[in-house]
């Protein structure tokens, strides 16, 4: 089949968060963008649902609220963990300033696909779906990248372009064939995620149930709970060998309320395991590639800040690249005041993931139960004191972005 050569300013390899939102804002600024997205659809189980505050606010710049507030959704004002049968409310977004106090809760697809139908109205805007990219494409060995060897529907494709946008994950291929290599931080924790149906009369929506050692996450969705348990590092084939059984048992003894609920878990195949990874670049780009989102650092699940802090990172991006790129003139300076400026809030962020990651540990070595009244008395007291400065760092993290000029738009703010 016969290669078809595109031409483009601005190739983005990877449809997620960071790739459509990078896309959507470069268009709207004026430059020509293509991403390319391996999948058919956005149609996939993400599990990265949370939409924080930080986020929210694009959302009401980019003059969305209307179309955002169409789509279902559940909304939290609250991270409550519930350690025993004592409930400690860890996060307080209502303490926040500004009218975005709260975490939308959202399938990923859903929102994908509302920053793609926006940036489709843009002419100057490709999303190819089906492409998957296969190489970089350089004018000389060791030379700067010029663009993506991709396969899409009809056939090989060779998309030139002044730069290529690495948003292609935690296992980015185009950060692979680029030489850069991630440094991993070390993580003590899996997750295995599955979903169970709403009970009748469920509790508040919580954040997790801590009991006997096992952690559960329970996310509401409108209609089910997405659910994660935490489990050591690699210790998912022991859980199997133990059986399904065993499994919901340990679900009912954390969560008692979803004694029932459990009961719909029939097979191995309902819960998929993710491999929980922490991770930075040394260096988030080389002569015309730039890394963003995951791929320049993967974040655990902890606080759900990685679709955020991706989103972030796009609109950094946008905002240092645009001028260059519009303007013809060469993006490595960009591209550097990019990872100075994004490196940073990373870097303060995942030290703290670690610190949650070394304390569930440490819960599930000591095989919490009840906790006492004076221990209850005391961790209320603390979480309350922590509530503002806590609610500020998830829901906004330590460098919200704003929207670059001619991204923006006049809106009201989503509630």
């Amino acid at each position: 089949m016969q290669e078809t050569t595109r031409e483009t300013t601005c190739c983005i390899v990877g449809g997620g968060p960071a790739g459509v939102m990078l896309g959507l804002l470069l268009a709207r600024a004026g430059v020509d963008v293509t991403v390319l997205e391996k999948h058919a659809d956005f149609f996939r189980d993400f599990r990265g649902d949370t939409i924080h505050s930080s986020t929210l606010d694009l959302i009401d710049g980019l003059g969305l609220r209307a179309m955002f507030l169409r789509i279902p959704q559940t909304s939290i004002t609250t991270l409550d963990i519930v350690v025993g049968g004592t409930r400690l409310t860890l996060v307080d977004f209502r303490t926040l300033r500004g009218p975005n106090r709260r975490i939308a809760l959202m399938p990923q697809w859903d929102f994908l696909d509302l920053l793609a139908q926006e940036a489709r109205t843009l002419p100057n805007f490709k999303l190819l779906m089906e492409t998957t990219a296969t190489g970089l494409l350089h004018d000389a060995p060791g030379a700067a990248v010029t663009g993506v060897l991709a396969q899409g529907p009809g056939g090989p494709l060779r998309i030139n372009a002044t730069l290529t946008v690495a948003a292609d994950g935690r296992d980015s291929l185009a950060r692979r064939a680029a030489g850069l290599q991630p440094e991993g931080l070390g993580v003590p924790i899996d997750v295995l995620w599955f979903r169970l149906p709403t009970p009748p009369s469920p509790p508040p929506d919580t954040l997790g149930y801590l009991r006997n050692g096992t952690l559960l996450i329970t996310i509401p969705r409108t209609d089910y709970y997405q659910m994660g348990m935490l489990i050591p590092k690699g210790g998912f084939e022991a859980i199997r060998a133990q059986g399904l059984a065993a499994f919901r048992r340990q679900v009912r003894t954390s969560a008692p309320f979803l004694s029932q609920a459990v009961e719909s878990l029939h097979d191995w195949e309902d819960v998929k395991l993710l491999s929980v990874q922490l991770d930075r670049l040394r260096q988030w780009s080389a002569p015309g590639l730039l890394c963003i989102g995951d791929a320049a650092h993967a974040m655990s699940p902890v606080f759900g800040v990685g679709v955020n802090y991706a989103v972030q990172d796009a609109v950094a991006a946008a905002r240092l690249l645009a001028p260059p790129l519009l303007a013809g003139r060469a993006v490595d300076q960009a591209m550097r005041q990019f990872q100075g400026r994004r490196e940073w809030p990373v870097r303060l962020m995942q030290p703290l993931q670690q610190q949650v990651h070394k304390a569930i540990s440490g819960a599930a070595s000591a095989k919490h139960g009840e906790m006492a009244p004076w221990q209850a008395r005391l961790a209320t007291l603390g979480s309350k004191a922590a509530r503002p400065v806590v609610a500020r760092l998830v829901g906004r993290g330590f460098l919200p972005e704003r929207l670059p000029g001619p991204a923006a738009a006049k809106s009201s703010p989503v509630s």
